[in-house]
């Protein structure tokens, strides 16, 4: 009998990603991320303190990255839920409204496909 493969996350962080989070979480406390799609700063994950931004039925729970969760818009959902995101941080300005802006770092995604046992074995865990 074969051993199923645990599903993997569907979001992850750079250690430098999540250094810059714990920064923020330490200045504006809670935090979320979420991934709008589209063009200038949806392309990029925006970083909000929890709260500040509203999700809704439009928005899907990714998983957290440190203990801050990661949303995507319903539609961006449908065209990368084969991917695995992983938020990074290069230097440069962040979004205009996301937190990590003042500190000369921004935020960025980085992905690749999933394989065909991680995407099983993802099928057998929905997204909220």
């Amino acid at each position: 009998m074969q051993a199923s493969l645990a599903a993997p996350e569907r979001v992850t962080a750079t250690p430098e990603a999540l250094e810059l989070i714990a920064r923020l979480h330490a200045q504006h406390g809670p935090l979320m991320f979420h991934q709008s799609g589209g063009c200038c700063d949806g392309s990029a994950p925006m970083c909000f303190a929890r709260g500040e931004f509203l999700v809704g039925d439009s928005d899907v729970l990714l998983g957290h990255i440190g203990s801050e969760p990661f949303y995507m818009s319903r539609p961006q959902f449908a065209v990368w839920e084969h991917t695995q995101i992983t938020v990074d941080v290069v230097p440069g300005g962040g979004g205009m409204f996301s937190l990590e802006r003042p500190t000369g770092l921004r935020f960025l995604i980085r992905s690749r496909l999933f394989n065909d046992e991680e995407s099983q074995a993802l099928r057998l865990r929905p997204v909220a």
